[in-house]
């Protein structure tokens, strides 16, 4: 019974994985990010690892690399609902603010940082932003 849950278990991760993965490399095209650039955001995967994530979205990843997708769909899904013009919501990521957190750099600079706490300050910033706080 036990090996069951697992298996079934894995089977899911797999599947979110799978869905994150390719979200991701949507939301890479919208934003126009740089190999580099995506996998910085990725919590820096080996170059061939990356490269077989895009071929083969299809495995379990680790959570951290989860965390950062979930936090990086949440920052789309939130500039999606504060504009109402996709092409602006996806340019805001390279648009330089001088609001805090960003200090006058773009908001994809400063998620590249690299930390998924920049991650998380940009996925918290928009959500106060659109008042769900």
């Amino acid at each position: 019974m036990k090996s069951a849950t697992l298996q079934k278990r894995f089977q899911v991760d797999q599947q979110t994985a799978a869905a994150g993965l390719r979200a991701f490399f949507k939301l890479a095209s919208l934003w126009r990010l740089q190999v580099d650039e995506q996998i910085l955001l990725l919590g820096r995967p080996s170059r061939s690892a990356f490269f077989e994530w895009k071929k083969h979205p299809e495995r379990d990843l680790q959570p951290d690399t989860l965390e950062r997708l979930s936090y990086l769909m949440g920052i789309y899904k939130a500039l999606q609902i504060l504009f109402s013009d996709p092409a602006i919501a996806d340019e805001w990521v390279q648009q330089p603010a001088d609001l805090p957190p960003f200090g006058g750099k773009s908001p994809l600079d400063y998620m590249l940082r690299g930390d998924v706490l920049a991650l998380y300050e940009v996925r918290q910033y928009l959500d106060a932003q659109r008042g769900a706080w």
